[in-house]
């Protein structure tokens, strides 16, 4: 899903072209808030219906990713995003420590409870349905996100990247379980996903997202020198390449 990355112009985007990518981010959380909203509801009754703590898991982590759309949809709203972007990524970072902390707990207590979760073929289906759509909304999100200069939308971008991770956690967990009657899968796999959610939302309390373009001439000028011509601070390894 990653794409070649270049060296943006220094001036930034025009004004033309920043209020595009606004647009488009508006719409890229409005697609996310509406989808996570459908997956809550279905992922909750389904998981209900099966006594599948990851089913119910994932829904609610659906309702803590609205709450990052939400906060960014409330930044750019807004007649000046960036003014709104610190209290933004603050509201993000929560949702990803809300996030690392209910699947701890719910992974731990799979782990040593004694129900079973039986079959979901709906389970199933959400998990794949989600692989195939998060990535695509998450992708086209961060680009937009760092072509603009927002680190929220990238921040948030990973939230939905995040959910991608959890979509295959959910979708292996549940056929292990069908076929092999392997109840652990899930839940540790569960817990690795706690770990790189508690990392992500480090970085969104920083303000650490990577790869963002400088909003002026004026702010690149004043950048640490220690920065590269790319605006990455030291640590961060976008200019380099990613894999998410």
């Amino acid at each position: 899903m990653s794409a070649p990355l270049t060296r943006p112009d220094a001036t930034g985007p025009t004004l033309a072209r920043r209020t595009a990518l606004t647009r488009r981010i508006r719409l890229l959380v409005a697609a996310t808030i509406t989808y996570n909203v459908i997956e809550a509801v279905v992922a909750i009754t389904a998981g209900t219906m099966a006594s599948s703590t990851a089913l119910i898991g994932f829904g609610l982590d659906s309702v803590i990713e609205v709450s990052s759309a939400a906060a960014l949809a409330w930044q750019f709203a807004g007649r000046d995003p960036q003014a709104r972007e610190k209290v933004a990524l603050r509201i993000i970072a929560v949702s990803f420590f809300a996030l690392a902390a209910y699947v701890t707990v719910e992974s731990v207590r799979a782990l040593f409870g004694d129900a079973e979760a039986a079959h979901s073929t709906v389970g199933l289906t959400l998990a794949a349905l989600s692989l195939a759509i998060m990535p695509v909304l998450s992708y086209a999100q961060r680009r937009a996100g760092r072509e603009l200069g927002s680190r929220s939308a990238v921040a948030d971008s990973k939230q939905t990247l995040l959910c991608t991770y959890l979509s295959a956690v959910l979708l292996v967990g549940l056929a292990l379980n069908s076929l092999f009657g392997w109840s652990w899968a899930d839940p540790v796999a569960a817990l690795v996903i706690a770990a790189v959610a508690v990392k992500e939302g480090r970085e969104a309390w920083r303000g650490d997202a990577c790869c963002v373009v400088p909003l002026a001439p004026s702010a690149a000028a004043g950048a640490d020198v220690a920065s590269d011509a790319c605006g990455c601070q030291p640590g961060c390894s976008c200019c380099r390449g990613e894999t998410s």
